[in-house]
C-alpha cells in the first residue's frame, strides 16, 4: 500500500494527486480507508488491516503499522525502539516491528548469536501494542531454533498471554481518550528532566516500565542460555 518506486526520491516523483513531497502519504492512508468502508460494506464490525506504510491519521482505518523489511541486527533492534515511541506519539497506537528482523540472518537460523539477537527482541516484542515474529526464514516458529530458545520464546509467550487483558486496557485509553500504550518516559514524567532524554526505556501503559537489553553480551540470557 505504498508508493513502490526505488529510490525513494519523493521531491521526483508526480502522482495525479501532486508532489510526492507532498502527498506521498496520502496513499498509504487512502488504501487502509478502502479497506476499512470494505470490510464495513461486506458486514464485518471488528477488524484490522496490517500497513507496510503510513501517515499520520491512518489509526482512524483500523491499521497496524510495522516498521517494514529490517535488518536482523543490534543497531536495527535500537532503532525499532525509538521508531516505535515516535509512532506512538504521533497518533499511531497499533504498531510492531518484525521480531528478529526481516532479512534471513548471517550464519543462518541457528547460528548462536542470532540467537541471542532473536531472545532480545522477542523480550522486547513482548512489551510492543502488537507481538509478531516473522521474516524471511524458513521455518520461522518459536520452536525452529533449538530446544533452549523455544523455552525462553515459550515463557514470554505466556507472559504476553496473561498481559491480554492489561493491553485491552491500554487499548481501550488510546481509542477514548488518544494515549498510546507504548509512550517515551517523559509523558508519564513530564517533571523528570532525565525522562526527556531517555531514547531506550518506555512506559507500557501506566503500570509497566521497559528498559529492553538492546546490546550484545550486556547480560546473562534467561535459563543459563
Amino acid at each position: 500500500n505504498e508508493p513502490e518506486l526505488k529510490h525513494f526520491h519523493y521531491h521526483n516523483l508526480r502522482y495525479h494527486a501532486g508532489n510526492g513531497e507532498e502527498v506521498s502519504g496520502l496513499y498509504p492512508n487512502g488504501t487502509a480507508k478502502m479497506i476499512q468502508e470494505g470490510m464495513r460494506a461486506a458486514g464485518e464490525a471488528e477488524f484490522i488491516s496490517l500497513s507496510r506504510s503510513g501517515w499520520a491519521g491512518i489509526q482512524r482505518y483500523g491499521a497496524v503499522l510495522w516498521s517494514g523489511d529490517i535488518r536482523p541486527t543490534w543497531e536495527s533492534l535500537r532503532i525499532q525502539v525509538c521508531a516505535g515511541l515516535n509512532v506512538s506519539m504521533s497518533g499511531v497506537p497499533w504498531w510492531n516491528t518484525d521480531i528478529g528482523g526481516f532479512t534471513p540472518p548471517k550464519g543462518g537460523i541457528q547460528n548462536p548469536e542470532f540467537h541471542e539477537l532473536l531472545i532480545r527482541w522477542f523480550q522486547y516484542g513482548t512489551f510492543c501494542p502488537v507481538m509478531r515474529l516473522h521474516g524471511m526464514r524458513n521455518p520461522n516458529e518459536v520452536w525452529s531454533f533449538g530446544q533452549k530458545v523455544e523455552s525462553i520464546l515459550t515463557d514470554y509467550l505466556h507472559l504476553r498471554e496473561r498481559l491480554k487483558p492489561y493491553i485491552l486496557d491500554q487499548m481501550r485509553l488510546a481509542h477514548e481518550e488518544g494515549i498510546p500504550p507504548m509512550r517515551p518516559l517523559f509523558v508519564d514524567f513530564e517533571n523528570d528532566a532525565e525522562c526527556s532524554a531517555l531514547q531506550d526505556q518506555y512506559m507500557f501503559g501506566s503500570d509497566l516500565l521497559v528498559a529492553p537489553v538492546l546490546e550484545a553480551g550486556r547480560k546473562a540470557l534467561p535459563e543459563d542460555y
